[in-house]
């Protein structure tokens, strides 16, 4: 299947989508080559779009911007730490399927790590215009996409899934918390002095 078509199904019908997806056979390699490496990429090429070239504007202060060369190391290893994540969120998701009642499935982990991130990576592209990255709520959603796929691929009983899914939850958000103190620190974060008005 390719993306395009993954991407409306896994967010307009998730629970087919999911079906379809838990019977397929896909290596680390590919799923990071034809699925994660692309989306995942979404936010970060926007943010260097959003910060250096558009702009945020700032009431009563005015409009800043990043440096382009700061925009583009901070969204790379933005990008490199998401990656990483995504790998180590399905080794946790893995690790935890026996707790609840699941089959262990390294392959089928990573499946549910890399498909339920498709809407907050689409929701991404809303940081090219900074004023509409609050729309990035949108990718929300995602935690509707690993409710209903970890049953489903880690084959854990329709009652324990609320459970699963806060447990993955509360170690993606960790992750998430340490990949930004990690970019921060590595790439500080500044903008650069007002951009001239436009007229």
């Amino acid at each position: 299947m390719n993306m395009i078509d993954r991407i409306k199904g896994i967010l307009l019908q998730p629970k087919q989508e999911w079906q379809t997806i838990s019977g397929e056979t896909a290596t680390v390699a590919d799923l990071y080559k034809n699925y994660i490496l692309p989306l995942a990429a979404i936010g970060p090429a926007a943010s260097v779009i959003g910060m250096s070239v558009v702009g945020v504007r700032i009431p009563f202060a005015g409009a800043y911007r990043m440096s382009i060369a700061q925009a583009v190391s901070y969204a790379v290893v933005r990008y490199i730490l998401t990656l990483v994540s995504v790998y180590i969120l399905a080794l946790i998701i893995d690790a935890l399927a026996t707790t609840f009642s699941g089959e262990k499935n390294l392959s089928q982990a990573l499946k549910v790590s890399a498909y339920s991130a498709t809407a907050a990576w689409v929701a991404g592209i809303f940081a090219i215009i900074p004023q509409l990255s609050v729309l990035g709520i949108l990718g929300l959603y995602s935690l509707y996409l690993l409710y209903v796929g970890l049953p489903i691929l880690m084959k854990s009983p329709q009652e324990k899934s609320i459970g699963y899914t806060v447990a993955v939850v509360v170690a993606a958000i960790v992750i998430f918390i340490v990949v930004g103190v990690v970019t921060r620190s590595v790439i500080p974060y500044s903008m650069t002095g007002p951009m001239p008005e436009m007229k």
